[in-house]
């Protein structure tokens, strides 16, 4: 379309008619709906009331006090985002326009075994902060572990273990989705197998799931999936491998035999699914370069391990082979620091540049260095290429595969961070889908809504269908792109039109309109107050 053509379809029409003689709060018409089954598009008006979607089929009849013309957009379900760190930027952009300029409507909390704790406080703040997304969070087995047992790397104790089945059973009443680990993080890592199966079934007695970053994404990916296959499969519980990737290049292709186990376990009944976002690089602690052992018992041990001249050269010698071998994608100049709260300067920097900065050579050893010395400042954030790509073309082929970004909430120009905060929905449905043909655009609009949805037990959501409710996007297919990258992160999407959270216009050509009309979307196990 040209700008004017655009700009006539895109006007928001108001009907003169009087508000008690009006149908619908508003009708949306002539879009392309694909209504996030993963069946073919077909078009239709949409018919909105209060927070519904009331009505689907020819509304050129009737009344509304507001209408949007969708012709030659799309109209899709909201997105749901099954991996986001949000809790890190909500607070300060209760607006999300990262997220919301993407078409995502619904942000989980709490994964890689991180959450808020209790669940029932955080819910409360975040209701009183209100916020333009809804909002629902896993509880970390990991921050229960830290509070009942501490970083210590040993096994819970009997009355531990209890303690800890107590902490899941009051997040899940509290509404909690589930239980996430993170078994690659201390203190995740210090757990045990059976110790998560014991946990997971708690959050399996109230219809929960559980969703884990896997113990090792790298030389050990195979056996961390079957020990993913495995924990759901003991605890009777439905099973999410979060952000599923291949790192390190002598690695790359595993994910063949990744989803063959997938596979294998689905046809026996495990219920076992994926998520992924679409990048070659990831985004974590400097710390995921340092062996989880050096990390036992917190921060000062670590420095002091780190300091020793008994331990520093084993420490380093496991540094250099993470840089070589694992996140490092075999040289210091793929690791870049995102964000360093201590030294800001050194956002957008990698460790080859930091190392030479230091008046050093630029070798994995030199880098290793770099790293220890930024852990003694104060650690920071860290952006590592080193994801298979062919691997990442895949694993998004694959049915069980949803789309999840991994990312927070973007505050704007704050750091050099992972683009995906910004990109990740918009990038399936501009690179992967118009440009690639990796997917098709109804396969990659079931990724992004209804098969998160369902995933979570999140009711009445993902799917543009009578009554439920009206959480939309509408977006432009041969515009809608993602423009955030690596150098230059802090862009929002383009060609996201309108997203209606609610019922309510959250986006309107293409601009956050300030309303915050989000909801909390509590899980199965959720016990309200009498």
């Amino acid at each position: 379309m040209d700008s004017l053509t655009c700009f006539i379809t895109l006007l928001v029409l108001h009907s003169p008619t009087s508000a008690a003689s009006q149908d619908y709060d508003l009708i949306i018409l002539n879009g392309r709906v694909i209504d996030g089954s993963g069946n073919p598009w077909y078009q239709a008006d949409i018919g909105v009331r209060d927070d519904r979607i009331i009505r689907i089929g020819n509304l050129s009849g009737e009344e509304a006090k507001r209408y949007i013309d969708a012709r030659g957009l799309v109209v899709s379900p909201g997105f749901i985002d099954p991996h986001t760190h949000a809790l890190r930027g909500i607070f300060d952009v209760p607006n999300a326009e990262s997220a919301l300029l993407q078409g995502v409507t619904t942000l989980t909390e709490g994964n890689d075994g991180s959450s808020p704790y209790p669940i029932d406080r955080h819910y409360a703040d975040i209701q009183d902060l209100r916020i333009s997304p809804n909002w629902a969070v896993f509880v970390g087995q990991g921050t229960i572990r830290q509070r009942v047992i501490g970083f210590g790397l040993r096994k819970a104790s009997p009355q531990e273990m209890e303690r800890m089945k107590q902490m899941v059973r009051d997040a899940m009443e509290q509404g909690a989705l589930g239980i996430s680990t993170g078994l690659f993080y201390v203190p995740g890592s210090f757990t045990s197998t059976e110790e998560v199966i014991q946990l997971s079934k708690v959050a399996a007695e109230y219809n929960g799931i559980y969703i884990s970053h896997m113990r090792e994404e790298a030389a050990q990916l195979i056996d961390s999936v079957q020990e993913t296959i495995r924990i759901g499969e003991e605890a009777g519980i439905p099973v999410q491998i979060t952000h599923h990737k291949v790192i390190g290049v002598e690695n790359w292709g595993a994910s063949v035999e990744s989803l063959r186990l997938v596979d294998e376990a689905r046809a026996r009944g495990v219920d076992v699914t994926i998520d992924q976002y679409p990048y070659t690089a990831s985004q974590t602690s400097i710390n995921a370069l340092i062996p989880q052992w050096a990390q036992a018992g917190g921060r000062e041990e670590m420095l002091t391990r780190i300091n020793s001249p008994e331990t520093y050269s084993t420490i380093k010698n496991e540094v250099v082979a993470k840089i070589l071998y694992d996140r490092g994608g075999g040289d210091p100049s793929n690791v870049f620091i995102s964000r360093n709260s201590w030294d800001p300067d050194m956002a957008g920097k990698n460790l080859a540049e930091l190392a030479i900065d230091a008046g050093l050579y630029p070798t994995p050893e030199n880098a290793a260095d770099v790293v220890f010395n930024i852990i003694r400042g104060g650690g920071a954030t860290a952006v590592y290429h080193a994801i298979g790509p062919e691997d990442v073309d895949r694993i998004m082929q694959h049915p069980a595969t949803a789309i999840g970004s991994d990312g927070p909430v973007g505050i704007f120009g704050e750091g050099a961070p992972h683009p995906r905060q910004y990109g990740t929905f918009a990038r399936v449905l501009g690179l992967y889908v118009r440009e690639r043909g990796i997917l098709s655009l109804e396969d990659a609009i079931r990724k992004m809504s209804s098969q998160s949805a369902r995933r979570l037990g999140i009711h009445d959501r993902g799917l543009i269908t009578e009554g439920y409710f009206a959480d939309i996007a509408i977006f432009d297919p041969d515009e809608i792109v993602d423009k955030a990258t690596f150098e230059d992160p802090h862009q929002y999407a383009v060609g996201m039109k309108f997203v209606l959270v609610n019922g309510a216009l959250v986006v309107e050509n293409g601009q956050h309109t300030g309303a915050r009309p989000g909801r909390i979307l509590h899980g199965p196990g959720y016990l309200a107050e009498p």
